[in-house]
């Protein structure tokens, strides 16, 4: 598969993020119609602050996304964005979400994904740093 590298004015770069979240008290309500929308609601967000979904994956406890940056938005905004348009819509359109307190719980899991190792990093900048 190749990279998708993204260029903008001043950097390239090639940022990826696993992230997870769940469901307020991890609530098995992200099923049937209501998970086809949430699929539909993340794909218009990402899509709109510029973020490409790679995969994703909509358990009935769980979300998970693979999704590719720009360096202009760290995850916390990224992960606020989606949680909250995708929260707010829902709710609105699901009579049975307005029962929770909240739709998604306030954490959620993140890491990053790359197409070298992290040994890889170290040799190169360790080299790097015996030049003169």
């Amino acid at each position: 598969m190749k990279e998708k590298i993204k260029h903008n004015k001043g950097s390239v770069c090639n940022i990826k993020y696993h992230i997870v979240w769940i469901p307020r008290r991890r609530r098995k309500v992200l099923v049937g119609k209501l998970a086809d929308r949430l699929e539909e609601l993340l794909r218009q967000k990402a899509n709109e602050i510029m973020v490409d979904i790679q995969k994703l994956a909509i358990q009935p406890d769980h979300v998970h996304l693979f999704v590719s940056a720009p360096p202009s938005l760290s995850i916390s905004q990224i992960v606020f964005r989606l949680k909250g348009y995708t929260a707010r819509v829902l709710r609105q359109e699901f009579d049975n979400l307005k029962k929770m307190p909240s739709m998604w719980t306030t954490s959620y899991y993140v890491g990053t994904i790359g197409h070298i190792s992290q040994e890889t990093v170290e040799k190169y900048i360790a080299a790097q740093s015996k030049r003169a």
